[in-house]
């Protein structure tokens, strides 16, 4: 009878512990959709937002010699876009793990002015080859 007993116990322990590992996994599974959802976000953002930007930017760089160094605006633009997903973006979106945080402001002004210099830079490049 004793053998039944603990028996019982040591199965209903088993299922227990079952039940647990599957609620993890399937929590594990929410994290890992929350992450590629993410991802999927980010990918989006990039490429909806910087292709808007480069059309808005893309008409200003129209002399031959500006359209020669066009990229240094596109490295510009994403590092705009960086910023603004760094700083604003991650708070709203599906992931909710650590390591969720802004950057410090120093960082921040530092990048702004470096994106903004680059935007600039063919511009000043195309002109000074005239």
């Amino acid at each position: 009878m004793r053998a039944l007993i603990n028996g019982g116990r040591v199965q209903q322990k088993t299922i227990r512990l079952h039940m647990l590992l599957k609620e993890i996994l399937s929590e594990k599974r929410c994290v890992n959709m929350r992450i590629f959802l993410e991802l999927l976000r980010i990918i989006f953002i990039f490429i909806l937002l910087g292709g808007l930007a480069w059309l808005l930017i893309g008409e200003i760089y129209t002399e031959k010699n500006v359209q020669k160094y066009q990229w240094l605006g596109a490295i510009g633009i994403y590092m705009l876009l960086y910023l603004l997903y760094k700083n604003r973006l991650q708070f709203s979106g599906w992931y909710k793990g650590a390591g969720r945080k802004k950057l410090p402001k120093k960082v921040s002004w530092i990048l702004i002015c470096l994106a903004l210099s680059l935007l600039i830079l063919p511009l000043i490049i195309g002109a000074a080859m005239n």
